[in-house]
């Protein structure tokens, strides 16, 4: 089965909507992936039936820190100082060499737009 979305080749971002997003740190224990990942998905639902801003806006911090403890936001995870691209479009980054490459249908699940 292939990836649903392109991954850049050192594994660090997947393609979705034509930007990079930052994939979860792969050297976190199971266990603690699994509890954020949960947490995460809780924190998604909250968001899903808030009834009103406050609610809304807790919900969103919850989100926002199940995605550090993820290590798909805040500091990044690896350590050889690349910069964050999170967000960026491939092709206007230093993966731009790797995503030319990709074949027209590679290119089409990350971004369906272009």
């Amino acid at each position: 089965m292939s990836a649903p979305y392109p991954e850049t080749p050192d594994g660090r971002y997947f393609v979705a909507k034509g930007r990079l997003w930052r994939k979860s740190d792969p050297h976190l224990p199971e266990e603690e992936r699994q509890a954020a990942v949960n947490d995460l998905m809780a924190a998604r639902r909250a968001v899903r039936d808030a009834r009103d801003g406050d609610a809304r806006h807790a919900a969103r911090q919850r989100v926002d820190a199940a995605k550090r403890r993820l290590g798909e936001r805040g500091p990044v995870w690896w350590n050889d100082d690349a910069p964050d691209e999170t967000r960026k479009a491939p092709w206007n980054t230093s993966y731009a060499d790797w995503w030319n490459a990709l074949t027209t249908e590679e290119k089409a699940k990350g971004n369906p737009q272009r």
